[in-house]
């Protein structure tokens, strides 16, 4: 089983800072370092390190060679990435004390994603292998539509939440790993209410399944009569960036494996704590070995 992420490309502006910068305030950073990231990137690193077959599509400037790098040295296919005139996609972070993030993000390259890229990209996929799409690519209602059509398994980081997102056709998606303020955003429950969250998106998506996290609540996986949940590791916050995509490629890796479902959310559980323990996206995913390592010696 093979994974296309169809998924953004960015480079990581990070600022370290004491608070978040206020309207009409101005701050001086602690700290600056450029990272690759970007929602897709950081998710196909983390499913090629979980040792998953992952092949990245997508775009980049041609200052993106870092980020091709980065991909290729996680043992990611990066074949199917084209080079656009449009400067390489970023994001702002500011990282404050506790390892709590706010990021802005410019679309750059990973808008310049056509429909033509993706017919290409989804050519070498058949069906029973995952196409794995976030919101930060354009034509991502195609992709969805294609790859349905294909009889891939759709599944969709609904992450940033916009208009055009809900106005996808998502009940064509077979799985939406998302948080509990993303499950607010499509349901209209509110975000305190996790369990009325995952009620919600049941009834609206009735034929997907749901992988809910829920910050210092753990995570909660559903489908159907199906259910599994796990807390969250403890350790000291550093960086939470890319917990969040971490937990995503160690789920779906552990799905091409035929995990069940409980081991499915313990592992992607242990991959997240480990990420947020260290500075940085992409740079933060740990291998299945640390991973590993990690559950051995916490249970």
């Amino acid at each position: 089983m093979k994974v296309l992420n169809i998924g953004s490309l960015n480079i990581d502006k990070v600022y370290k800072v004491e608070h978040f910068v206020q309207a009409k305030e101005t701050i001086k950073s602690l700290g600056y370092e450029e990272n690759s990231g970007g929602k897709g990137l950081n998710q196909s690193v983390a499913l090629a390190k979980a040792g998953a077959e992952v092949y990245h599509a997508g775009s980049v400037g041609k200052d993106g060679d870092m980020l091709l790098d980065v991909l290729k040295s996680a043992g990611a296919d990066t074949s199917l990435i084209k080079r656009s005139e449009a400067p390489t996609g970023h994001a702002i972070i500011q990282v404050e004390e506790n390892g709590q993030n706010c990021i802005i993000i410019c679309g750059g390259a990973n808008d310049d994603v056509t429909r033509e890229d993706i017919d290409k990209a989804l050519s070498g996929f058949e069906k029973g292998d995952i196409l794995l799409l976030q919101n930060e690519i354009s034509n991502l209602d195609y992709a969805i539509e294609k790859g349905h059509e294909k009889g891939l398994t759709v599944m969709l980081n609904p992450s940033p939440i916009s208009d055009a997102l809900k106005a996808c056709r998502l009940d064509l998606v077979d799985y939406f790993i998302l948080n509990e303020v993303e499950g607010e955003a499509l349901t209209g429950v509110s975000a305190e209410d996790p369990e009325g969250v995952l009620g919600g998106l049941k009834k609206t998506f009735p034929n997907a399944g749901f992988v809910l996290t829920l910050g210092e609540n753990g995570a909660v996986f559903a489908k159907g009569d199906e259910k599994a949940a796990h807390g969250i590791y403890k350790v000291k916050a550093v960086d939470t960036t890319a917990a969040g995509d971490t937990f995503c490629g160690f789920f779906i890796a552990g799905m091409t494996k035929g995990w069940d479902k409980d081991k499915l959310i313990k592992y992607a559980s242990a991959a997240s704590g480990i990420a947020v323990s260290r500075p940085g996206a992409a740079p933060s995913v740990p291998t299945l070995a640390e991973v590993e390592a990690f559950i051995a010696d916490r249970g």
